[in-house]
């Protein structure tokens, strides 16, 4: 069975966020669009490349009314430990959740069980709690924020036009396709 199309499952966990911590659940995310990203673990190397990606373009993503996460396997004493160390993950904004046990990290499906970390998935959730986006890396692969942005805002931009589809490299403002029979054989 996909993943897309279905419910995020319950969880709670506890994330490290502008100095605080504070309670993530699945409550916590419903009624508004989300985007987890999964890494590996606090301290490593491609790691802060993404996340201080995200955090660049995360002003971006609040425009659309998009929340990200940012969830490791690292409790969110450790995310506050490399915030408070590293200058690139200094400038994030965004909950980095803690995630020690693994619940998250299973029911998103991207567990290393002999390694307790996360594979690089992001996941967009729609205000519903339905997953409409995932992709899963090998961890060697870093991920690109402007494009991760451009995917929400056509699965955005499809919730809200029903019979629309957003071609390849579509961006906000450039043709959407209708599918049609007559549409068949003519792209």
């Amino acid at each position: 069975m996909s993943i897309i199309n279905s419910k995020i499952k319950p969880f709670k966990a506890t994330a490290f966020q502008n100095g605080k911590f504070v309670d993530v659940s699945d409550a916590t995310v419903a009624g508004k669009w989300s985007v987890f990203v999964f890494y590996p673990a606090d301290f490593t190397f491609v790691c802060p490349t993404e996340l201080g990606d995200l955090a660049d373009v995360y002003p971006e993503f609040q425009k659309l009314g998009v929340e990200i996460y940012g969830v490791s396997t690292d409790t969110h004493f450790a995310h506050k430990a490399w915030h408070d160390t590293s200058d690139t993950i200094a400038k994030i904004k965004y909950p980095l959740v803690g995630d020690p046990t693994g619940t998250l990290t299973r029911n998103f499906d991207v567990m290393i069980e002999e390694e307790g970390l996360a594979l690089r998935g992001t996941f967009v959730v729609n205000p519903q709690g339905e997953i409409k986006i995932a992709e899963i890396h090998d961890n060697g692969i870093g991920r690109d924020a402007k494009e991760l942005l451009r995917k929400v805002q056509a699965a955005q931009y499809v919730a809200s036009h029903p019979g629309e589809v957003c071609p390849a490299k579509w961006t906000p403002g450039a043709s959407t396709l209708k599918p049609s029979l007559d549409l068949v054989g003519k792209i």
